[in-house]
C-alpha cells in the first residue's frame, strides 16, 4: 500500500499563510450604491402611484383617494410650514415632550426590567400589575391623566412615558432572562457581590435587547404624541397634525404625519447608533460570526 504523501503546511515551514485577497473595490461600492439605489426608486414609483391615483381619485375597493392631497400640494404646504415662524415652535415643543417622557421610561424600565428578570421576589411581585396595566392603550389615560396631573404639560409627557415604558421594560426582562448561567456562575466563584453582578455581568449581558427595547421604545413615544398633544392647544407636532384635521387642511395632515415620522426614524437610529458605540463587545461578535 503506498503512503499518502503530504504537503507542507505554511507554519511547519516557518511562514505564515498568505492573507486572503480583499474584495475588489468596485464590488464593494456596487454593495453599498445598490441597495441605496433600490431604497429611492421603490420610494419614487410610491410617489408616483400616489400621485396618478390622488389626481384621478382612484376607487380601489374600500379605499378612496377622491380626498387624498396629491404629493405636490403636500410638498406646497410643507414649504409653507418651512417658512412658517411656528415651526420651531412645533418641533421644540414635541421633542420636550418625548424627551422628558423617554428619559423617565428609559430609567423606570430598565430598572423594573433588571429586577423582574434577575430577581424572583420582584417577578411575583412586580409583574402581575406591570401585565394588567400593559395591554391599556395610551389614549385611554388622557382623561385619567388630566385628573391626575396640575397642568397639561405634565400630562403630555405622561402619554409619553406611557408608550415608551413597556418595550423598554419587556426588552429589558428578555435581556436579563437570557444572560448566560456559566457567566453568572464564574462570576459568583470569583466573589462577585450581587450588586457588582448586575453591573458588570447582568448589564452588558443584556445590553443589546436593552437598546432593542430602547428604539421600540421612542417610535412608541412618537406614536403616542398625537393622542398626548390633543390635550394641548398651542404647540407640538401632534397638535399640528390634529388641528389640521379639525380644520380639514389635508395636505397639513400628511405634513404632520411625515415630519412625525422623519423625527422618530432619526430619534431612533441615534439611539442604535449610540447603544453600538457604547457596546464594542457587540461588534466584536457581529464582526467575528
Amino acid at each position: 500500500m503506498s503512503a499518502v504523501i503530504e504537503a507542507p503546511s505554511p507554519l511547519a515551514s516557518g511562514r505564515t499563510a498568505a492573507p486572503a485577497p480583499a474584495a475588489p473595490r468596485g464590488t464593494a461600492l456596487r454593495s453599498r450604491v445598490r441597495p441605496t439605489a433600490l431604497g429611492l426608486l421603490s420610494v419614487a414609483a410610491c410617489l408616483l402611484l400616489w400621485q396618478v391615483a390622488a389626481t384621478r381619485h382612484w376607487h380601489l375597493g374600500f379605499v378612496s383617494f377622491a380626498l387624498v392631497p396629491p404629493p405636490l400640494e403636500v410638498v406646497g404646504a410643507l414649504w409653507a410650514l418651512l417658512q412658517s415662524p411656528r415651526l420651531a415652535q412645533h418641533i421644540g415643543y414635541s421633542l420636550w415632550r418625548v424627551g422628558a417622557g423617554f428619559a423617565a421610561a428609559a430609567l423606570l424600565g430598565i430598572v423594573l426590567g433588571l429586577l423582574v428578570g434577575r430577581l424572583r421576589a420582584a417577578r411575583e411581585l412586580l409583574l402581575p400589575p406591570l401585565e394588567v396595566l400593559r395591554p391599556i392603550p395610551a389614549v385611554a389615560w388622557i382623561p385619567l391623566s388630566i385628573l391626575a396631573f396640575p397642568s397639561s404639560e405634565l400630562s403630555m409627557i405622561f402619554i409619553t412615558f406611557v408608550g415608551a415604558l413597556f418595550p423598554i421594560l419587556l426588552n429589558t426582562i428578555h435581556g436579563a432572562e437570557s444572560v448566560d448561567p456559566r457567566l453568572v456562575a464564574s462570576a459568583r466563584s470569583l466573589g462577585t457581590r450581587r450588586g457588582q453582578l448586575f453591573v458588570q455581568v447582568v448589564l452588558p449581558s443584556a445590553a443589546p435587547a436593552i437598546v432593542t427595547g430602547l428604539s421600540i421604545g421612542m417610535g412608541t413615544c412618537w406614536f403616542c404624541l398625537v393622542s398626548a398633544e390633543m390635550i394641548s392647544g398651542q404647540y407640538g407636532i401632534g397638535y399640528y397634525t390634529w388641528a389640521s384635521y379639525t380644520v380639514q387642511d389635508y395636505a397639513s395632515i400628511v405634513v404632520g404625519m411625515l415630519v412625525i415620522g422623519v423625527l422618530g426614524m432619526g430619534s431612533s437610529a441615534l439611539i442604535r447608533a449610540l447603544g453600538t458605540m457604547l457596546m464594542p463587545w457587540q461588534r466584536r461578535s457581529e464582526a467575528q460570526t
